[in-house]
């Protein structure tokens, strides 16, 4: 399976904004972007030229690192959300944010993408009653997302239970903590979906 395996931190730099892939690293002083608020490289503090096809493939490649998708999966998921009726852009956030990966993230049951990502893949969830080891699973309304049974001693889940509350979890799932459970109660709306994106910017890039 493809997958980026450079350092998450540059990726950040490169975006000139934090993407939040390290967890908690990015919330403390150790971020590589508080000291080195710059793209990475030779030519990092140099001033670019950003030209419209430059802004616009910026905002494609944040939005694509964020939720660690690569350009061929992600262009297939621009091309559903276009076939789709409505805004092609916020189609494209809700096919992001409806991934299994996003989804336990979310819920706060990983620190990172990167980590819930890993969860998956290890078969560590049920989606209702069956085990799901694909990140890119996609959740649907009604659907029950439980914790292995036998993964619920496991330090990742323990941290994730003493800690549920510190973080908000979005209106569209619930979590019941006691259970280690997630219900997906609807589809996220673009006015609750909290990724600093444009997509705007990533639908005119694609129509060109």
């Amino acid at each position: 399976m493809a997958r980026y395996t450079g350092a998450d931190c540059k990726r950040c730099r490169r975006e000139k904004v934090k993407l939040f892939l390290k967890g908690s690293k990015c919330d403390g002083p150790k971020c590589p972007i508080e000291s080195r608020p710059y793209p990475p490289g030779q030519h990092g503090r140099g001033r670019s030229k950003e030209s419209e096809y430059l802004l616009q493939m910026r905002e494609k490649q944040k939005c694509a690192r964020i939720y660690g998708v690569l350009e061929k999966q992600f262009r297939g998921y621009y091309e559903e959300a276009n076939r789709k009726q409505g805004k092609t852009g916020e189609n494209l956030l809700v096919i992001l944010e409806t991934r299994l990966d996003n989804v336990v993230f979310r819920a706060g049951f990983a620190k990172s993408r990167d980590m819930a990502r890993q969860m998956v893949r290890h078969g560590h969830f049920l989606v209702n009653g069956k085990k799901v080891n694909i990140p890119s699973f996609r959740v649907t309304p009604m659907d029950i997302i439980d914790v292995l049974p036998k993964s619920h001693d496991l330090t990742p889940f323990i941290v994730a239970s003493a800690e549920f509350g510190e973080k908000s979890v979005p209106a569209w799932m619930e979590v019941v903590a006691a259970q280690m459970r997630i219900i997906i109660h609807g589809v996220p709306a673009r006015s609750i979906i909290d990724t600093q994106v444009q997509e705007q910017l990533i639908v005119e890039l694609y129509s060109k």
